[in-house]
């Protein structure tokens, strides 16, 4: 795993999380229980982690989910924003093994192990954390936050493996080979 930090982190951070809070209230809800839905900012989620790391990752979930909460909700959900953060880490953990930004992302194996990474850390979140901490800190009914989790984890695996996957591998094939990043003398 790579720990550089520079100008390209912090950019992507800033654009990442831009585009996961107008895209917020991009979603269709299951109409099963409330407050789950099909959200398409998972995707620029996982593309974003998966391409620069697991800070990247973490910060896009914890602000990106924080602000588009406080923005469009009135008031953040903090059970649901940990849990984003801590899947843009998993992810961002193995973005070095995805090689999307070398432009080796077309590979089977690459795609199904970015598809297993991200549906671990879906269930880690979303099955996991969340409805933990929807019983520690607001005292939620067990039974509402885990079948709220199940179906946040179910939609996010879909959202994740169709466009995240699509996103990182048109990004290979195409923009890792031609960054406008670069630095100045």
């Amino acid at each position: 795993m790579k720990t550089k930090f520079g100008i390209k982190e912090v950019v992507a951070i800033g654009i990442g999380t831009a585009l996961f809070v107008v895209l917020t209230n991009v979603q269709v809800p299951f109409g099963i229980i409330p407050n789950t839905a099909l959200q398409s900012r998972v995707a620029i989620l996982t593309f974003f982690a998966a391409v620069f790391g697991p800070v990247v990752g973490g910060a896009i979930g914890l602000i990106g989910h924080a602000l588009g909460d406080a923005l469009f909700y009135g008031g953040v959900w903090w059970s649901w924003v940990f849990p984003d953060a801590l899947f843009g880490i998993v992810v961002g953990l193995f973005a070095s093994k995805y090689a999307i930004r070398e432009g080796g992302f077309s590979n089977g194996k690459t795609i199904v192990f970015f598809n297993v990474v991200q549906v671990i850390g879906n269930a880690l979140a979303w099955i996991g954390l969340a409805p933990l901490l929807d019983i520690l800190i607001y005292a939620e009914p067990a039974a509402k936050v885990f079948t709220q989790g199940v179906l946040a984890f179910i939609g996010n695996i879909i959202v994740a493996g169709v466009l995240g996957t699509l996103l990182a591998a048109a990004y290979s094939k195409v923009g890792a080979k031609s960054s406008s990043l670069t630095k100045e003398d």
